[in-house]
């Protein structure tokens, strides 16, 4: 058996002695978790637009409107002129003069009717519309990255 002196201290850089009223000082370790971000290309996109005018044809209904004017002789005498009226979709224009007789009166000369009608007829119409065309094609580079 050995008798070796167990009082020896290891060499420690920065050590001091244990003195028993006095505080251990013993070093610690943290260690800090710094967290960065980079931009790694992962590929690219390449967008295409394509323009192309494509003719149609199309069945269309077109409507139009025209007005029947009817002149009705009337040659009564009225006491005064009658207002602009409406009968069954029908406007009514008294048309009046003043007649010299003994005594000026008035005389509702005609009526103006005008009537609306309407036709409807189909009419092809052709013309040139646009249509557009995208086309995406992505490409990687290598990377796994997402």
């Amino acid at each position: 058996m050995s008798t070796e002196n167990n009082s020896e201290k290891p060499d420690l850089p920065n050590a001091q002695p244990f003195l028993p009223h006095q505080p251990l000082s013993i070093p610690l370790i943290r260690e800090v978790l710094i967290v960065d971000k980079k931009t790694i290309q992962t590929g690219k996109v390449l967008v295409s637009k394509k323009n192309y005018e494509d003719p149609v044809s199309e069945q269309i209904e077109l409507s139009c409107q025209k007005v029947i004017i009817e002149r009705r002789q009337i040659n009564e005498y009225v006491e005064s002129a009658p207002p602009v009226r409406y009968e069954n979709g029908v406007t009514i224009i008294a048309v009046i003069k003043e007649v010299l007789v003994t005594e000026k009166r008035l005389m509702l000369v005609e009526e103006i009717h005008i009537c609306p009608q309407t036709t409807t007829s189909l009419a092809l119409v052709n013309e040139t519309v646009l249509r557009q065309e995208v086309e995406i094609v992505r490409t990687n580079t290598g990377t796994d990255i997402y």
